[in-house]
């Protein structure tokens, strides 16, 4: 077994529930921007590395951040098993866009968007609260295809810099989270560590989502870091997260630490969660 995984058995009792075989593998995964200073980590010598790793675990649904969009054309190209869930976007040499990708054999998407974390959201590239960048989240509502469930996806980046900023931009996707109805999933680079004002918003009552690497029952320690700095020596905290509100079952998780040599595909390791879709008594499944 992975010894970054931790799992559940189906049919065995964890918890509460009963976990069941993952109907939807979920992966959040920072790209690291296209940076001609990182040299021989620039994204021209880490590309095919990153399609390997998503080509290996076959995610149904990646959340990418920091991808320009020459990153996300490359994905888009080298992947035409995925489809990219994406809107019109400022095409420039700067703006790093959270991004859904899909499996279209898997899922189907009915409807979409994104928004800026600001005070006006609506407005591209706006930022408020000290912000150092933009922040933006883009979601979709997505149709399983093998069960007719109907659910929410979320992908974000909150900001590295500003404390306020982090947490003001997590207000605004707690917000709009609980002006949902679907069951939802929210991932991205939180720029956070467990416990923080951010994490306590999003994965207390209010919010309703819970960390499914803490679902697991994973500990915090510097082994559960993913970011590295390319280096493979896990720093800083766990700020990639995947958070699962009501409607899901948490199969499994790891962190992937794939390399080829001394080149890793990121400075973050990815981050994939195996998740059960839990029936919805009086809601009827959708063709």
């Amino acid at each position: 077994m992975d010894r970054n995984r931790r799992e559940a058995p189906a049919g065995e009792r964890h918890g509460n529930r009963e976990v069941r075989t993952p109907s939807v593998r979920v992966m959040t995964f920072n790209l690291r921007f296209d940076n001609p200073a990182d040299g021989a980590r620039a994204w021209s010598f880490r590309k095919d590395l990153v399609v390997a790793v998503i080509r290996r675990y076959r995610p149904a649904l990646l959340g990418t951040q920091e991808g320009l969009t020459r990153q996300l054309s490359d994905l888009g190209d080298a992947l035409p098993e995925y489809r990219i869930h994406a809107f019109p976007r400022i095409d420039d040499d700067t703006s790093q866009y959270p991004t859904l990708f899909y499996r279209s054999d898997d899922l189907e998407v009915r409807e979409g968007g994104e928004f800026w974390l600001s005070r006006t959201p609506s407005i591209p590239l706006s930022s408020d609260w000290n912000s150092a960048f933009p922040r933006m989240m883009s979601y979709g509502t997505f149709r399983h295809r093998a069960s007719g469930r109907i659910f929410l996806a979320v992908v974000t980046h909150l900001d590295h810099a500003s404390p306020e900023a982090r947490f003001e931009q997590a207000a605004i996707v707690s917000r709009w989270v609980r002006g949902r109805k679907e069951p939802a999933l929210v991932m991205g680079d939180f720029n956070d560590s467990p416990g923080s004002a951010v994490h306590r918003l999003l994965t207390g009552e209010e919010t309703g989502l819970r960390d499914t690497w803490q679902s697991l029952g994973n500990g915090e320690g510097p082994q559960a870091f993913t970011r590295h700095d390319f280096e493979g020596v896990p720093k800083a905290a766990r700020m990639d997260w995947i958070l699962a509100g009501p409607g899901f079952d948490v199969v499994d998780g790891r962190i992937l630490r794939d390399h080829e040599g001394p080149l890793f595909p990121s400075d973050h390791f990815p981050y994939e969660a195996g998740l059960a879709l839990r029936e919805r008594r009086g809601v009827p499944d959708i063709p």
